[in-house]
């Protein structure tokens, strides 16, 4: 017992320091990329937008300038998505990964920085394959306003109903469930914790056997359920404005109220309510 005790004690400042890295790291990664978002919305600001039938207008980062292609043109967007959505999500996700190094326990500071970026690295993943097909749509959309007058006039009216939806879209079960799978790591119960246990054990192949096998999936698990949450509220940012700095501050605040508030699904609820009111105003307007 005495030298289980001292060893734990031993291991404390090291948790401690750990764990202020991690913090550190966060708050620094987080803002670097609201700088660099910050950056690029002012650069697309500074082109300007195309004016389209209907009295709206159209975000260039729909379109190929000249001199540009288009695996360019798409690999430049996707660098910003990822960057913007870093930006979005980190202080939502932050609590989540403090949960999982917790679960984790002491695996030696390098392990754990290691595991818990296998599930950034994973989460992050799955939002820029969410980009890329994002840009792929929005692209083609975008080619077909410009062709067809009659379908730009309704964008308007189209933007409206999109955000009404996505009000709706709050009150659903559908939006709960993933909703309740965001703000708890997904695996993150008794069969977790055991596999935990067996990959202490396993000593030297920690890394190997829990990090690569368990890490990754869960930043893959996690990021799937998120894009499902949040697929109202990324879409009202998409016909809002993708680089709009009010409009991304808008859906960064109620992201994070409803996965960290005490009542998440109620916090959800009330901002559903907001955004249909929003939507009906939208509608009316156009």
């Amino acid at each position: 017992m005495g030298n289980a005790g001292a060893a734990e004690a031993a291991q404390a400042p090291r948790s401690m320091a750990s764990e202020r890295a991690f913090l550190g790291a966060s708050a620094l990664l987080f803002l670097a990329c609201t700088a660099r978002t910050v950056a690029w919305s002012a650069s697309m600001s500074a082109m300007g937008a195309m004016p389209m039938p209907g009295g709206w207008t159209m975000s260039m980062a729909w379109m190929r300038m000249c001199g540009q292609t288009w695996p360019g043109v798409a690999a430049s967007f996707l660098g910003m998505w990822v960057v913007m959505m870093a930006t979005m999500m980190l202080p939502s996700l932050v609590p989540v990964l403090w949960r999982y190094r917790q679960a984790v326990g002491t695996t030696g500071g390098t392990r754990l920085g290691r595991l818990t970026a296998l599930v950034g690295v994973g989460y992050l993943f799955v939002w820029a394959v969410l980009g890329m097909a994002t840009f792929a749509l929005g692209a083609a959309l975008a080619a077909l306003e410009m062709r067809l007058p009659a379908l730009a006039r309704a964008a308007p009216v189209a933007a409206g109903l999109v955000v009404l939806s996505a009000g709706a879209l709050q009150f659903t079960a559908w939006k709960a469930h993933h909703l309740a799978c965001c703000r708890e790591m997904p695996g993150h119960g008794r069969g977790q914790r055991g596999n935990v246990g067996a990959a202490r054990r396993n000593g030297l192949q920690f890394d190997l056997r829990f990090g690569l096998r368990f890490g990754l999936q869960l930043g893959l698990q996690l990021g799937l359920h998120c894009v499902c949450s949040c697929a109202g509220l990324m879409a009202i940012l998409l016909v809002i404005g993708v680089m709009d700095l009010r409009a991304m501050a808008a859906v960064t605040a109620a992201i994070t109220v409803e996965r960290l508030a005490p009542a998440g699904e109620r916090a959800a609820r009330a901002i559903g309510a907001v955004i249909i009111g929003a939507g009906m105003i939208l509608i009316a307007l156009a």
